[in-house]
Formats: structure tokens, C-alpha cells, sequence
């Protein structure tokens, strides 16, 4: 089989088209039960406005010392 003109099968599912901010591809799964256990549709839920503005993005740092610079920084 040429490898060339293999076309992709249609899975009914469109390519992502945008970016959310944390920089994951926005891509709509029309099937996607989101009250399914394994989905976490709220994965901010129970947490504090003070905990979501902790950056945890810096490779260099580990999760402690992220806390630690941010709790610092707010004083």
C-alpha cells in the first residue's frame, strides 16, 4: 500500500482551532459524557481563589518553593 495516499479515516470529530490559555487545543468531543466519573469537569472546585493564583509553571522550581515565592510575594 503507498503510504502517500492512505487518507485518514473520518472519526466526525474536527481538528482543534484555538488554544485555551494554558495552552491545550481547544478540540469539541460530541460524545464526551461530562457527569462520567473519569471526567473531572470542575477540577478547580473545593479550591480557594488564593490557591489558583499560584503559578505552578516554573520547571525550576518544585511544587513547594512555587508556593513558597508566590505566599512571599503576596506579602
Amino acid at each position: 500500500m503507498d503510504t502517500k495516499t492512505v487518507k485518514k479515516p473520518d472519526n466526525g470529530i474536527a481538528p482543534a482551532t484555538d488554544i485555551d490559555t494554558a495552552g491545550a487545543p481547544q478540540q469539541i468531543v460530541p460524545d464526551v459524557d461530562m457527569n462520567h466519573p473519569a471526567v473531572d469537569a470542575d477540577p478547580r472546585a473545593n479550591t480557594s481563589a488564593e490557591q489558583n493564583r499560584i503559578d505552578f509553571n516554573d520547571p525550576t522550581l518544585s511544587g513547594a518553593e512555587a508556593v513558597e515565592q508566590n505566599l512571599n510575594a503576596q506579602k
